[in-house]
């Protein structure tokens, strides 16, 4: 079968009669079912004036009927799936920035977003989920108007729209076409070798491209089912296991290590779990949590690399046999990967510099923003922001972001590796370097650190543990000891602005 470029096409690969989409307390709704729901929303936009194109804002819950929505709505117009935790000013700037035709929002919504659409004068749709129905299913009803533009997306249309994170400047718009997202969906089903049997529990929030290409899309991709929970909950996460028996999973690191902390309560749960592997991305997995997960669970653990811009997949270690490397993200998995130094030249295997993407999962540039795409784009290639090398055997191993190593003096230190040095102490579990202001050297090291229960160490022990394994340059001057790492709204820890955050800055 030819890889689809829509996602219409690729809704057609699951058979009529297989679950596509599940969840707890609900009938699972099949591709047959999931497919006659997208050509009614397909026709249902239309009738509200919406068409190809258009952007339509999403504010739901991570309900089944987000997973539905992002892929019905997709279909016939463009999803712009946001944060339901934004404020009323976040909705303003994404609803005016996006240009959004359209919010969709769950009937008797008391989000801010309502309020501040109805300023703006954007319409809205409410989702109304029928009694009884399956998982997924849902009604949109809003005010009827004309589109210019009705019918199905071709390939070329942008499906997805999202912002970058915005940690260093203004958000950038990055769109997504239906080539780029049924491109990345491949690579990811083709990576891990999924197939009509394989059941992903989704636990990830689904206004982020980790959840809606790596769970969602990728599944659908290759005919398989998706249990969409509520989101991550540690608390409930074994009971999922054991109610659903998913044969994989996917999540970020600060979630992976969750599951450990309470992995020794819930052994049968893990021993009865048909799980054939575990997949994590969207930020760097410490090699010592991938040890423990994969002692847990008896599967490998496979690491991959995600980006927005890249749709989500740009590497991924492999199944067994073939190996995967604690601390390596792996092999390139969809587009082409190569290391770029700042002159736009390609470098040799072994040699460090800026990790760079072409392919057809990559976007064809950020919307409205000619000088960001002369700085990420150089011979046709996408600069990821990443520092990192390739080997001989074409493993990626990251050290960085660039805007996140710490220039001490001159002296580039990589605050992934501290990291994992000091994840070896026995009474750290979660660790962030950071650079902190200096007034001599411009930035110095500093660390927060997340004590394990129970456990005490003091900042001069960890001072001295770190001085035993590493230059001295490397060693925190600082170190802060919380209760809790803040995190982003997808669960990774933020190392850009943390010093600020603290009070170091």
């Amino acid at each position: 079968m030819s890889q689809p470029q829509t996602i219409v096409q690729l809704l057609e690969r699951g058979a009529a009669d297989a679950v596509a989409l599940s969840a707890p307390g609900r009938a699972g709704l099949t591709y047959a079912g999931l497919r006659e729901l997208t050509a009614a929303t397909v026709a249902g936009l239309n009738g509200l004036g919406v068409g190809r194109g258009d952007a339509v804002a999403i504010v739901l819950p991570n309900w089944p009927e987000m997973a539905a929505a992002f892929v019905a709505i997709a279909a016939g117009a463009t999803t712009a799936p946001l944060n339901p935790a934004y404020t009323a000013d976040e909705f303003a700037f994404y609803l005016s920035d996006l240009e959004a035709r359209l919010l969709v929002v769950p009937a008797g919504s008391d989000s801010p977003v309502v309020a501040v659409a109805r300023r703006l004068g954007v319409p809205i749709a409410e989702l109304v989920v029928p009694e009884g129905a399956p998982a997924g299913v849902f009604e949109l009803r809003g005010a009827p108007s004309v589109t210019q533009s009705p019918g199905p997306a071709g390939p070329d249309d942008v499906a997805l729209v999202l912002h970058t994170s915005g940690t260093t400047s203004r958000p950038k718009i990055v769109p997504l076409t239906h080539r780029n997202v049924c491109a990345s969906a491949g690579h990811i089903a083709a990576s891990l070798a999924l197939t009509p049997a394989d059941r992903c529990l989704q636990v990830m929030p689904l206004f982020h491209i980790h959840g809606l290409i790596a769970a969602v899309l990728s599944s659908l991709q290759a005919g398989a089912s998706v249990v969409c929970t509520p989101g991550f909950n540690a608390l409930t996460f074994f009971a999922q296991l054991a109610e659903f028996r998913p044969t994989w999973y996917t999540a970020v690191p600060t979630m992976h290590q969750a599951i450990l902390g309470r992995a020794a309560r819930n052994r049968e749960a893990i021993a009865a779990a048909p799980l054939r592997f575990i997949r994590s991305s969207s930020a760097s997995l410490p090699p010592q949590v991938m040890t423990e997960l994969e002692a847990t669970f008896g599967v490998p653990l496979i690491e991959a690399y995600g980006m927005t811009e890249a749709a989500h997949q740009m590497a991924s270690n492999p199944l067994p046999p073939r190996p995967r490397y604690a601390g390596s993200v792996g092999i390139a998995a969809g587009p082409e990967v190569a290391i770029m130094d700042g002159q736009g030249t390609l470098l040799p295997p072994g040699a460090t510099g800026e990790v760079v993407i072409r392919g057809p999962n990559v976007t064809p540039g950020y919307r409205n923003n000619p000088a960001a795409n002369d700085a990420a784009f150089t011979n046709g290639w996408f600069r990821t922001g990443d520092q990192g090398v390739l080997d001989e055997a074409g493993y990626l191993r990251l050290t960085g972001r660039l805007k996140e190593i710490i220039n001490r003096g001159g002296e580039k230190i990589s605050p992934r590796e501290v990291d994992e040095v000091m994840l070896d102490h026995p009474a750290v579990d979660q660790v962030v370097t950071f650079a902190v202001p200096h007034p001599k050297l411009g930035e110095d090291v500093a660390a927060a650190v997340v004590l394990k229960a129970g456990a005490t160490v003091t900042e001069r022990e960890l001072q001295k543990f770190v001085g035993g394994r590493l230059a001295d340059m490397k060693v925190p001057r600082r170190i802060v000891f919380l209760d809790e790492i803040p995190k982003g709204a997808t669960g990774k820890l933020q190392r850009i602005g943390l010093a600020a955050k603290l009070g170091l800055a």
